[in-house]
């Protein structure tokens, strides 16, 4: 006698209404093992740097390449979805993500380790999508604002767990250590979700794939992103830069004009004209703009400019991941009660007013008042998270939510690929200009630069330096405290490109209504 098809229907007859928490539990620890990856990665990014030889231009896209993939991954998961039920496209993901977290710990060069991070985040995305339409479709409609409170603890343990135990590992062992930190996660995932996950009904048919619109996306994205992330060490008029952009354009247009008109589209863009759902994904785009670059830009400034350890860098995140962990339970339990519209521009205003404390920093910015912005940061996290997905979803009807669920975390994800990236070409192109700026004044009519010279002479010949290496020297320093300087000038310039970015964000914020969709 053949195994019934354990559905959604047979897995809550057999288990009971406590079904919901095995299901809810199972689905976050597969996500959780992607996201707390990602989070790691960010404090290893400077150890990563010197172990091949790279710049930060091309460290850059280890996070690009992972949040471009996972872009990508949350519009594949509807299709997955319909094709091979949640229970296969769950297990599977995480045997391809175990897969690719070995390959990265034991990759060669940054070219292998690029791609795997872009697997990584191909899968991550699916995951991500697919456990918010499981939650969504376990959960009744009274009480799933909650359950994107608990789909949001993936981005608690993330920034709380990552970043942390990954300083411990690098400073006890190296940066390929932090690739094993998913393996448990992912491990117990295979298991009970191979249990848990509900089955596909497989005398449904298999959707067709959307081949042309997925070698469209990937043309768009791989172009765009390259074109940005090459502008300012190739001259963005060459010829390069402007073939790359405009072959983006062109795939982007065909791309759009391919979804409306395919009989099985990789993307439903008609659920756009949904008009809450289109705010909350011009919300999600500048939200994931702001929330991913500054969780590129903190750890990097700190080890960077001010000395930090990876160890540090953890720590300092982990405050405010707590307090993320805290109020992300009461932000979903808001979002059942009061309007969209409130919770969402208190939280992207907290986000703006963290992000302006740093437009001052420097070397010696205080540890306490970096990581003061980032809990007030999280704290807005908390109540933007559960918000936005819930009321996105609300809008939709029971055939849309497949596509809801990849779409809304999808625009999230794209702004986050832009956003790192941008903020990457930014901080590199505004070092170079505050250097140039700078070493235009070192002049010997400058009696600051002057009196640093000299006492830097002074200080080499104390230490036995011959007379012709005492002026290099000294001049060697000189350029090394106007690079920092330009370095700590240009990461003010991103906070507040990043403070701006909040701000635009309140304006569809707005425009998404004052009543809570029912």
């Amino acid at each position: 006698m053949s195994r019934p098809i354990e559905t959604t229907e047979v897995l809550f007859a057999r288990y009971g209404p406590r079904y919901r928490i095995y299901v809810t539990v199972v689905a976050l620890l597969g996500t959780i093992s992607a996201v707390v990856t990602t989070t790691t990665v960010n404090v290893a990014l400077a150890d990563i740097m010197g172990s091949f030889g790279i710049g930060q231009d091309r460290v850059q896209w280890i996070s690009t390449g992972n949040l471009a993939g996972q872009t990508v991954g949350q519009l594949l998961s509807a299709w997955l979805i319909d094709s091979f039920g949640q229970r296969k496209t769950f297990v599977g993901g995480l045997c391809i993500f175990v897969g690719s977290l070995l390959v990265a710990a034991l990759a060669p060069d940054e070219v292998v380790l690029t791609f795997a991070r872009i697997v990584q985040g191909l899968l991550a995305g699916v995951l991500q999508s697919l456990t918010m339409f499981t939650l969504f479709s376990v959960f009744p409609p009274h009480k799933r604002g909650l359950a994107m409170g608990f789909f949001s603890i993936n981005a608690i343990l993330g920034p709380a767990l990552g970043p942390t135990i990954g300083g411990i590992l690098i400073e006890h062992f190296n940066w390929r250590s932090v690739f094993y930190m998913g393996l448990p996660f992912s491990v117990v995932g295979i298991l009970f979700g191979s249990l848990l996950m509900p089955q596909r009904e497989e005398t449904a048919r298999r959707a067709d794939f959307d081949w042309l619109g997925f070698a469209l996306l990937c043309m768009t994205m791989s172009s765009l992103l390259t074109g940005l992330s090459n502008g300012q060490r190739e001259g963005w008029s060459s010829d390069f830069i402007v073939e790359m952009l405009a072959l983006a354009a062109v795939a982007l247009i065909a791309f759009i004009v391919w979804e409306l008109r395919a009989p099985h589209p990789l993307v439903n863009l008609r659920v756009l004209t949904v008009g809450p759902f289109a705010a909350a994904a011009c919300v999600a785009v500048v939200f994931g703009i702001g929330q991913f670059g500054t969780t590129f830009l903190i750890p990097l400034f700190v080890q960077t400019v001010q000395g930090l350890t990876p160890l540090d860098a953890g720590l300092l995140l982990m405050p405010g991941a707590l307090l993320l962990g805290l109020f992300m339970p009461i932000g979903g339990y808001l979002c059942d009660r009061l309007p969209a519209r409130a919770l969402l521009m208190i939280g992207l205003s907290s986000f703006a007013v963290s992000t302006y404390w740093l437009r001052n920093v420097d070397v010696n910015t205080a540890f306490w008042w970096i990581l003061t912005s980032v809990a007030v940061s999280r704290l807005g996290q908390a109540l933007i998270n559960p918000t936005l997905n819930a009321t996105a979803m609300r809008t939709l009807q029971t055939a849309q939510l497949r596509q809801g669920a990849g779409m809304i975390n999808f625009f999230r994800q794209l702004g986050g690929a832009f956003g790192v990236n941008l903020l990457s070409v930014s901080l590199d192109r505004d070092t170079f200009f505050y250097s140039d700026r700078l070493t235009s004044m070192q002049s010997a009519g400058n009696g600051t630069t002057t009196e640093l010279l000299d006492a830097m002479g002074r200080l080499l010949a104390q230490a036995g330096a011959p007379p012709n290496l005492q002026s290099s020297g000294a001049l060697d320093f000189l350029g090394r405290v106007v690079y920092a300087q330009a370095y700590t000038l240009a990461f003010r310039d991103c906070f507040m490109i990043v403070t701006l970015v909040f701000l635009l964000s309140l304006i569809p914020a707005w425009l998404m209504g004052r009543k809570r969709t029912p």
